[in-house]
């Protein structure tokens, strides 16, 4: 690696300060950070608070987002072949099935590999589309600004298009990341000023843009012309009799749903580790899961002889829809979150009651972990603030005398 280090440090003058390219420098820097630890060290007397950076710990989520990528690719492309098989089809359409018949890749849905693989050439391009665009425009804003380029999107990068059902037209995805960086991040200033969730700001406004590529029957699989309800819009249809899977294969993944979001146990994997690094807040996760299981207990003793939701019992709410994601990635992201300790309880717990009213209330609007993270986010500053208050009111009580 040294001559490629030797290489950087020929290139840096051009991009310092006097640099014939010195407005590119963002561009240059995330570059270089990206194979090797910044050269700058800090002078004088600092406070240290912990040893980890900003980089390690995006990269620590990517780390815990690898179980969601990997049944991302391996349940859409299962879905897809059991429809396949369903249909009487040979060969999945359009160029993906070309790709797939070069590379001798068949649709046998007992087959890993080949789950796998056809999950891969939906999902891998919806990645893609993502982070060149996404960067793109963080790009654009760093030059402008003449700041470093963030590392927060490359987890921003990753989570959107695993909470994107596979059939969604990549143009939309593009348009999608766009508003989710420009309005939803960088108008605030940033990666750490930002108010919302990017990637949940992004997924937002494709839900009502256009909603027909985003929710439906027919956006699930990836196999034109087959219609397949999630288990949620089934459930909130019909009730847990029109839900085709089992408890377990809710669980584990193996149903219709956004491409990252249908397995529990992934999400589980993901909170292990966040929770065992520090990165991601136990409080958040503990009180909106808490909160979510209680309320929907008491919806489901209640009970009701013409909302079908009812019947849903707190252990289906755990393992349908996008709950689990959104509990382990979306509610905990450090900068749209409460950052006080109790104001984590309040926040998480605010989220699950608000996901289990949307849910269960509304059955017109099945899944409402997406809305109520948004709107956690919003009254997070103002959780924080009267948290923070309340301590300064009881310190000056203390200290009165």
């Amino acid at each position: 690696m040294r001559p490629l280090r030797r290489f950087f440090d020929r290139l840096t003058p051009h991009f310092e300060p006097g640099g014939k390219l010195e407005k590119l420098y963002p561009v240059f820097e995330v570059i270089d950070t990206f194979f090797y630890t910044s050269g700058r060290v800090t002078t004088g007397r600092c406070h240290v608070r912990d040893a980890i950076d900003l980089k390690r710990a995006m990269s620590t989520v990517l780390v815990a987002l690898i179980p969601c990528v990997v049944m991302a690719m391996y349940n859409t492309g299962l879905q897809a072949n059991a429809a396949m098989a369903e249909m009487g089809l040979s060969q999945a359409s359009g160029w993906r099935g070309d790709l797939l018949a070069s590379m001798g890749i068949g649709y046998d849905p007992g087959n890993v590999w080949h789950n796998l693989m056809h999950g891969a050439v939906y999902f891998l391009p919806a990645y893609i589309v993502t982070m060149v665009v996404g960067i793109a425009w963080e790009m654009l804003f760093a030059v402008v600004r003449g700041h470093e380029l963030s590392e927060g999107f490359f987890v921003t990068g990753l989570l959107f298009p695993l909470t994107l059902p596979p059939a969604i037209p990549l143009w939309q995805i593009a348009i999608g990341v766009s508003f989710g960086v420009v309005i939803g991040l960088e108008i605030f200033g940033g990666t750490g000023r930002n108010f919302l969730n990017p990637a949940l700001t992004a997924r937002a406004f494709l839900f009502f843009a256009y909603p027909a590529e985003i929710s439906g029957d027919t956006v699930w699989t990836a196999v034109d012309g087959f219609s397949g309800a999630t288990p949620l819009g089934a459930a909130a249809a019909g009730g847990m009799e029109a839900v085709d899977v089992t408890w377990t294969q809710a669980f584990l993944g193996t149903m219709q749903g956004s491409m990252g979001e249908t397995s529990t146990l992934a999400c589980l994997i993901g909170a292990a580790i966040l929770v065992a690094t520090g990165i991601g807040s136990w409080r958040i996760m503990l009180s909106m899961l808490v909160a979510a299981m209680g309320l929907a207990a008491l919806f489901f003793a209640i009970g009701s002889g013409t909302n079908p939701m009812f019947q849903m019992g707190p252990h289906w709410h755990l393992v349908l829809g996008g709950f689990a994601f959104g509990l382990v990635f979306m509610a905990t992201d450090p900068v749209s979150a409460a950052m006080t300790e109790v104001g984590q309880y309040v926040y998480g717990a605010l989220i699950g009651v608000l996901t289990i009213l949307v849910r269960v209330v509304n059955p017109a609007f099945p899944e409402g972990v997406m809305l109520a993270i948004l709107l956690g986010n919003v009254f997070a500053p103002l959780i924080d603030y009267f948290v923070v208050r309340a301590n300064i009111k009881r310190r000056a009580l203390r200290h009165a005398a």
